[in-house]
């Protein structure tokens, strides 16, 4: 081998680790967390080091873009409106929280809410006591892949059994499974069926089978938006709709399966911010 050759492989290899070491030190440099619904950051990153916007610390022109394209994208929504988010779960109890529709129950464990399904019960719903209109909600999902589950939000109660019969709009929380599902979807729960409209119903794979899932939802006038995992999901307006509901409910769903089950799905992490 030439020293040319060997001098070239050299760098080559110095190249790469010095990427790897700014990506680490990039991280390290951070002073605060991303918020989760930011997903992941870039995994490759430009070799500059910078002062990040947002006072994150310092890291690459590649961080830097990533998050200044993400904050833009939480001033559209309403996210940086200067208020903060607080826990509509305290982590220990269902204080605040009232079971309607249905027989299913819920529990908590080392900061989960356990849903469960009840042979024979109808949908069920884990429903604030207080009623949300503009809001942004965040919450870490795990759900049975034999279960079909959601979050209704702005959501109404007719009648008296069971605590009264939850309506309005669904965010759909799905497994994926081999095909892809509608998970992040919107359904109008005895309002209709599907609101998104069909066209834009593509099963997809965001969804991660057996793991916590991110959703966070941002409910602003007629508009509802969806991402799972950092990816935007739907984009909903829908004024006839927000005419009856721009105001109500938000309640954490464990769908009827009839006789079969028992099957469970999972919350935990939880907030909410008014806009």
């Amino acid at each position: 081998m030439s020293v040319v050759h060997s001098d070239m492989k050299t760098h080559r290899i110095l190249a790469v680790l010095a990427v790897a070491a700014l990506v680490i030190n990039a991280n390290a440099a951070l002073e605060k967390e991303f918020p989760k619904h930011w997903g992941e950051p870039p995994q490759v990153q430009t070799r500059d080091y910078r002062k990040l916007p947002g006072d994150y610390g310092m890291g690459s022109g590649t961080l830097a873009k990533w998050i200044e394209m993400k904050m833009a994208a939480d001033k559209v929504s309403g996210g940086d409106d200067g208020t903060k988010a607080t826990p509509l779960f305290d982590g220990k109890t269902l204080n605040g929280f009232s079971i309607r529709s249905g027989t299913a129950t819920y529990v908590v464990e080392d900061g989960v809410i356990i849903g469960t399904t009840a042979k024979g019960s109808p949908n069920t719903f884990l429903c604030t006591d207080k009623e949300y209109g503009d809001f942004e909600l965040n919450f870490e999902v795990m759900v049975d892949a034999r279960l079909n589950s959601g979050v209704q939000v702005r959501s109404k109660l007719k009648g008296d059994k069971f605590g009264g019969r939850v309506y309005g709009p669904q965010v759909e929380i799905e497994d994926s499974g081999k095909n892809g599902a509608e998970a992040g979807y919107i359904y109008g729960e005895q309002i209709g069926g599907w609101l998104t409209p069909k066209a834009d119903l593509k099963p997809h794979k965001t969804f991660k089978s057996d793991e916590w899932n991110h959703y966070r939802i941002v409910a602003k006038g007629s508009t509802i938006q969806v991402w799972i995992n950092g990816k935007m999901i739907s984009d909903l307006t829908n004024e006839k709709v927000y005419a009856d509901h721009s105001k109500g409910l938000i309640g954490f769903q464990v769908h009827g399966v009839g006789n079969g089950g028992p099957f469970q799905v999972k919350w935990k992490n939880i907030t909410i911010k008014e806009l």
